[in-house]
C-alpha cells in the first residue's frame, strides 16, 4: 500500500467514525429530548384512564343517584347510563394499554363530542365545557399513539 493509499484509507476511516459519532450522539440527544415527552404523554394517558374508569364510568355503573337522575332527565334510563358507563371504563382501561392507546383515545374523543352536543342541546349546557377539554388531551394521545394502531391492525390480520 502507498502513502497516498494509507493516507486516503485513514481519512475515510476518521471521516467515518466522526460521522457515526455525530449520527450516534444527536440520536442520543434526540431521543433524550423526547423522554420529557413520553413522560408527559404517558402520564395524561394514566390521569385520564383514572378519570374515565373512576370518576366518570364508574358511578355511571354503580348507578350513583346524581347519574340515575341525570339519564332520567335525558330519557335514557339505566340502559343509556350502563352503556355509556361501560364505554367509558372501557376506554380508560384502554388508554393503559399500549396497543389500544390511540383506538381507545378515538373512542373516548368520539364520545366526548356526543356528550358536548347532548351537554348543549339536551342539558342547557351544563358541564358544557368538560367534554372540550378532554378531547383535546385525547387527540393529542390518538394522534401521538397513532403507530400502535398500525400495530393492532396488522395483529388483527395475523389472527384472521
Amino acid at each position: 500500500m502507498t502513502t497516498a493509499t494509507a493516507t486516503t484509507t485513514a481519512t475515510a476511516t476518521t471521516t467515518a467514525t466522526a460521522t457515526t459519532t455525530a449520527t450516534g450522539s444527536s440520536a442520543r440527544t434526540a431521543a433524550a429530548g423526547r423522554r420529557p415527552v413520553r413522560i408527559a404523554l404517558r402520564t395524561v394517558q394514566v390521569v385520564l384512564a383514572l378519570f374515565f374508569g373512576l370518576a366518570s364510568g364508574a358511578p355511571k355503573l354503580i348507578a350513583h343517584p346524581t347519574a340515575v337522575e341525570a339519564f332520567e332527565r335525558l330519557g335514557w334510563g339505566e340502559p343509556g347510563m350502563y352503556a355509556i358507563g361501560t364505554l367509558e371504563v372501557l376506554g380508560g382501561i384502554a388508554l393503559l394499554i399500549p396497543v389500544l392507546n390511540s383506538v381507545g383515545a378515538a373512542g373516548l374523543v368520539g364520545l366526548m363530542i356526543g356528550a358536548s352536543i347532548v351537554s348543549v342541546t339536551a342539558l342547557g349546557g351544563e358541564n358544557a365545557a368538560t367534554p372540550p377539554i378532554l378531547i383535546l388531551p385525547l387527540a393529542w394521545i390518538a394522534w401521538a399513539r397513532r403507530g400502535q394502531t398500525v400495530e393492532l391492525v396488522r395483529l388483527l390480520r395475523r389472527r384472521a
